[in-house]
């Protein structure tokens, strides 16, 4: 089994904390179902957010959607001229047997724009919507 890299990122409306809990939880959502990734296999989850987004931390929607003995870690993105704003970033860090080329990763929203070649993958809308909506048992 091999340690591997999921990289996810996608823009909000607002600096305010439930748009980016919301947020954040959509996208993470997206690459859990995109990649049939397990709590169990995670190693660690990285977020990050322009500086723009300070109203709350985005990690805290790993907790949201249940992840309760996941290490989270949270950053400042830097602040570079031109790209897009409001922007979360994520990146798991996944044990797997699943080869890299086989690794889906979801670039929603403005953020997009930072990845083209990259269309988010399909998945299943009724459990991305459970998993974002009814999963609530975890705080900050």
């Amino acid at each position: 089994m091999s340690c591997r890299g999921v990289r996810g990122a996608t823009t909000v409306e607002a600096n305010d904390r439930n748009t980016i809990i919301q947020g954040t939880k959509e996208l993470l959502a997206w690459m859990i179902l995109a990649n049939d990734i397990s709590e169990a296999d995670v190693s660690a989850a990285f977020f990050t957010a322009t500086p723009d987004l300070n109203a709350a931390f985005p990690a805290a929607a790993a907790r949201r959607i249940g992840w309760k003995n996941v290490p989270l870690f949270g950053a400042q993105e830097l602040a570079v001229e031109n790209a897009p704003p409001r922007c979360i970033r994520i990146l798991l860090l996944w044990e797997t047997d699943r080869p890299r080329e086989e690794i889906q990763h979801v670039y929603l929203n403005g953020a997009t724009a930072l990845r083209p070649d990259l269309p988010a993958p399909a998945v299943d809308r009724e459990k991305l919507k459970d998993l974002i909506e009814n999963r609530t048992n975890g705080g900050e």
